[in-house]
């Protein structure tokens, strides 16, 4: 129950045992054929530019950066924890003049501050985390896709810890590009990245001045061998038992429908949330559609994880970059999304709190 991996799918892991097929042979194919079909409507759009990389979520990361990105490009990205910032940093090693917009921990930009700086910037690309898994903060996308359009920039945004468990209108919000991971609300295994452009983003990557700099991500071959282009072309090894377990991933995903799947995540965050607030502990995000839980003085964080996992195996994990040693971060997504296993990390908490005396201020003050 940590922020990743999550907890795979019965199902998917049982799809990795299926016997090896050659990369190359018509049956794979149609597999793959198969999984970009999924990917549509994991993305909800029309594109015919879906694939995996073959990697985890940062080879989606670097397959967009390297593809999107030109030296000299200059890149606005939205640095409001750990995954902005690497983003910041790759997009610098592609030869990118890298403008950070920066905001606190816990924050997100609004629409006005996304506007200025683009405004202000005229930037090739306009990078975006929508799910902070550090922080916890979930960043709104509304209208951001058309003031890019506006003024001639991609928006690329990284859904890792998001996508199947928020909305993500590709299509609808004006999205350029987006990538995700295999690990965290699609219930799979660590090893694919999703990834989808659109037209207006397959065409920066065709009429590049200079050759994508990376060979292993260049999306002008990887693209050919996912069939994107009218035929098919060896590049590298598929993921075969990793692809396998995508394609059942999507399978889960349609059988639920996404409208489901978002609420099955609301449901188990409301749920959370209720228990926390008997214990007394307090958000760290303000916003109430996606928040951590902060770690109250005088409490050992590092303590309650260990006491979690060695009484319950319940995996809890605390701050990352920005927010270490003051939050705990709890995975709700995927397959570990139920009710049953939020009542386990609540006990868990409950338990872990009392053993090192806390109490709730208001417990506190009625016993003094």
């Amino acid at each position: 129950m940590g922020p990743g991996p999550a907890n795979a799918h019965p199902r998917i892991l049982a799809a990795q045992t299926l016997p090896l097929l050659g990369h190359m042979h018509p049956p794979f194919l149609s597999i793959m054929d198969e999984i970009r079909q999924g990917l549509r409507y994991l993305f909800q759009t029309s594109s015919n530019y879906t694939l995996l990389a073959s990697g985890t979520g940062h080879a989606g990361m670097e397959m967009a950066i390297a593809n999107l990105v030109e030296p000299g490009d200059t890149v606005v990205v939205g640095n409001k924890g750990i995954w902005g910032a690497r983003v910041a940093d790759m997009a610098e090693r592609f030869g990118a003049n890298v403008v950070e917009l920066k905001v606190a921990a816990g924050k997100t930009f609004s629409l006005a501050e996304l506007t200025a700086a683009v405004e202000q910037h005229k930037p090739a690309l306009l990078f975006l985390t929508q799910g902070e898994s550090s922080t916890g903060v979930r960043q709104s996308l509304a209208g951001v896709g058309e003031v890019c359009r506006k003024h001639g920039a991609l928006l690329l945004v990284d859904t890792v810890a998001s996508l199947g468990g928020v909305p993500l209108l590709a299509d609808a919000w004006a999205v350029d590009a987006v990538y995700t991971g295999s690990q965290k609300c699609l219930s799979a295994p660590p090893g694919a990245a999703p990834l989808m452009l659109n037209e207006r983003a397959l065409q920066k990557v065709k009429n590049r001045k200079t050759k994508v700099r990376s060979y292993y991500f260049d999306l002008n071959l990887v693209g050919d061998y996912w069939g994107w282009f009218g035929s098919r072309s060896y590049h590298h090894t598929g993921m075969v038992s990793m692809w396998y377990a995508m394609r059942e991933a999507l399978a889960v995903l349609s059988e639920e429908g996404l409208e489901a799947s978002w609420a099955r995540h609301e449901a188990a965050h409301q749920q959370l949330w209720a228990g926390l607030r008997e214990l007394g502990l307090e958000p760290f995000v303000e916003d109430p559609r996606d928040r951590l839980a902060t770690v109250p003085a005088g409490v050992d964080w590092a303590a309650l994880c260990k006491h979690a996992m060695d009484a319950y195996g319940v995996e809890v994990s605390g701050g990352l970059g920005p927010t270490a040693g003051k939050v705990w971060r709890v995975g709700l997504m995927g397959y570990n999304a139920k009710p049953a296993n939020v009542e386990l990390v609540l006990v868990a908490f409950r338990t872990g709190l009392a053993k090192q005396g806390y109490k709730p201020a208001a417990a506190a003050a009625a016993t003094a």
